[in-house]
C-alpha cells in the first residue's frame, strides 16, 4: 500500500469528487501509484498532440503526470499552478498507447482537474446534468426549445448581441455556431415509437442499442443507420431506452453523478438480461463505448456494484467492432475514402483493424490510409470550445493530412470527431466530408442481408 494513499491532492471532505483507485494494465493501483509508474522516458511526448504543437514540457503527458505526483506529495501546494497543464490535455490516450507501462494519463489528468476548487461545480452545468439524470423529459423539452430558437436564427443573434459573454458562457456561443443540425425529434422519441425495437413479444435478442447523447440529440441519422446495420447483420434486438452514459459528468468533475448514470444503465441492462439472457450492448460513439467499458473503475470500493458494473462493461460493443468484414460486399464506387481513428476507439478500446477491414472491403481501390490516422482531431468533447487555439492547431494538422491524400470521404467513429472534422473541412478543404462509420456502411450495404 502506498504511503500516499492519503495524499496532499485533496482533503477528506473532497473524497466524493475523486477516484480512490484506478484499473491499469498493471493491475489496480492507487492514483499515486498509477502516476508513479511514469519513469519520465519521454516516449509519450512523440505522440502527445499538445506537446508536438507547442514543444512545452508542462503541457506534455510526462509533464502532467509529474505535476500530479508533486501535488500528491505536497511539493506543489496550489493546484491552480497546474491548471493550464491539466486543462489543455485532450484526454486522447495516445500517451498511454505509446507508454511501455501504460500509465493512465487521461484518468490522472482528470484527478488533477478535480482537485481544483470549484471544478465541475458550475451552476448551469449542474442543472443540466441533474435534469438529464432525473428528468430526461424536461431536459429534452428545453433542448428542443433551444434547437427551435437556433433554427429560427435567435441563437446566432444572441451571439452577436454578446449574450453568451454576458452570461459567462462564451464556449456555448462557439458550440451553437459549430452545430449545423438541430433536430426537433430525438432518437429516443423515434425508437420508443418503433414497435420493432420494443422488448414486448420477443423471446431472445442478440443486441440492445444504446443511444449515446451525440446520436440521440444531435446526429439521429447515426443511430438510425446503426440500428439498420444491427438488424441487417445481427438479427433481433431492442432499444435499450438508456440514460446518458455519464461520460460528460465524469470528465467535468461530477463523479457522484457519473456513478448514478452508470447505475441507471446497469439496472436497465440487468432488467433486459433477466428477460433475454446474454446480448451485446451496442453503442455508436466510441467515446461513450470506451467509458462504459470502464464502468468497473467507478465502483472499485463498492462490493455490490463493482461486479455488476463489470458484467455490464463486458457486454458493451462499439459499433466499429460489431460488423464483420466477411459480412459485407462492395456496392459501387465510394470515391476516395479514408478512415480517421477516433481516439477512444484506437487508444481507449484498441479497435483499429475491425472498422478498417470493413471500409477497405466496401471502398476497394478507392480506400487510402490517412497519415497519422490515430492522432486526435482536436474535438475531444467541449475541448474545441474551451481551448480553441490548441484545438485549431491540432485540427489543422488533421485537415492537412486529409488533403494530402485527396480524400473525399473521411469515415469516423465518434460524434465529436464528426462535428470537429466537418468544421475544419468546411473551412479549409470543402471538397471532403466526414461521415460516421454507421452511415457510411449502411449506405453501402442496403442491399445486403446476411442474417
Amino acid at each position: 500500500m502506498s504511503k500516499y494513499e492519503i495524499n496532499e491532492l485533496y482533503d477528506h471532505t473532497q473524497g466524493a469528487f475523486h477516484l480512490k483507485n484506478l484499473l491499469t494494465d498493471l493491475g489496480e493501483r492507487s492514483v499515486y501509484d498509477a502516476a508513479a509508474q511514469c519513469n519520465r522516458c519521454g516516449y509519450c511526448e512523440t505522440v502527445c498532440p499538445t506537446y508536438m504543437l507547442t514543444g512545452r514540457e508542462t503541457i506534455s503527458a510526462r509533464g502532467r503526470n509529474q505535476f500530479l505526483r508533486m501535488l500528491i506529495e505536497g511539493r506543489v501546494r496550489d493546484a491552480e499552478i497546474a491548471v493550464e497543464s491539466f486543462g489543455t490535455c485532450l484526454l486522447c490516450g495516445a500517451c498511454s498507447s505509446a507508454c511501455y507501462a501504460k500509465v493512465p494519463t487521461p484518468d490522472l489528468v482528470l484527478e488533477g482537474r478535480r482537485s481544483r476548487d470549484g471544478y465541475g461545480r458550475n451552476f448551469m452545468a449542474g442543472v443540466a446534468v441533474n435534469l438529464l439524470l432525473n428528468n430526461r423529459a424536461f431536459f429534452e423539452f428545453w433542448l428542443k426549445a433551444a434547437f427551435l430558437l437556433k433554427k429560427l436564427g435567435f441563437a446566432r443573434l444572441a451571439g452577436l448581441a454578446g449574450l453568451y459573454d454576458f452570461l459567462g458562457l462564451p464556449a456555448l456561443n462557439a458550440a451553437q455556431g459549430a452545430l449545423e443540425s438541430a433536430p426537433l425529434k430525438f432518437l429516443r422519441d423515434i425508437f420508443n415509437e418503433d414497435q420493432a425495437l420494443s422488448p414486448k413479444g420477443k423471446k431472445t435478442i442478440s443486441w440492445a442499442y444504446f443511444a449515446p447523447c451525440g446520436p440521440n440529440y444531435i446526429f439521429p441519422e447515426v443511430g438510425l443507420a446503426s440500428v439498420a446495420l444491427l438488424k441487417r447483420f445481427r438479427g433481433e434486438g431492442v432499444f435499450a431506452d438508456n440514460f446518458c452514459c455519464g461520460l460528460i459528468a465524469y470528465n467535468y468533475g461530477r463523479i457522484t453523478e457519473a456513478r448514478e448514470f452508470a447505475k441507471k444503465n446497469i439496472l436497465r441492462f440487468e432488467e433486459l438480461k433477466t428477460a433475454f439472457g446474454d446480448f451485446d450492448v451496442a453503442a455508436d460513439c466510441s467515446s461513450c463505448a470506451a467509458f462504459m467499458k470502464a464502468y468497473e473503475q467507478l465502483f472499485t470500493d463498492d462490493e455490490n456494484w463493482r461486479p455488476r458494473a463489470a458484467a455490464f462493461a463486458g457486454a458493451v460493443k462499439d459499433i466499429l467492432e460489431v460488423i464483420d468484414a466477411e459480412q459485407v460486399t462492395r456496392r459501387g464506387a465510394a470515391g476516395r475514402t479514408t478512415y480517421h481513428d477516433s481516439c477512444r476507439a484506437c487508444h481507449g478500446q484498441d479497435i483499429r483493424k475491425e472498422p478498417r477491414a470493413v471500409i477497405k472491403k466496401l471502398a476497394g481501390e478507392d480506400f487510402a490510409e490517412l497519415p497519422e490516422s490515430d492522432w486526435c482531431c482536436g474535438g475531444a468533447g467541449a475541448y474545441a470550445f474551451t481551448q480553441p487555439a490548441l484545438s485549431r492547431g491540432v485540427l489543422d494538422r488533421k485537415i492537412r493530412n486529409i488533403a494530402s491524400i485527396r480524400a473525399g470521404t473521411v469515415v469516423v467513429g465518434a460524434t465529436s470527431c464528426l462535428l470537429q472534422i466537418n468544421a475544419g473541412l468546411k473551412e479549409k478543404y470543402p471538397s471532403a466530408k466526414a461521415v460516421h462509420f454507421s452511415v457510411f456502411v449502411d449506405g453501402m450495404t442496403k442491399n445486403d442481408n446476411r442474417v
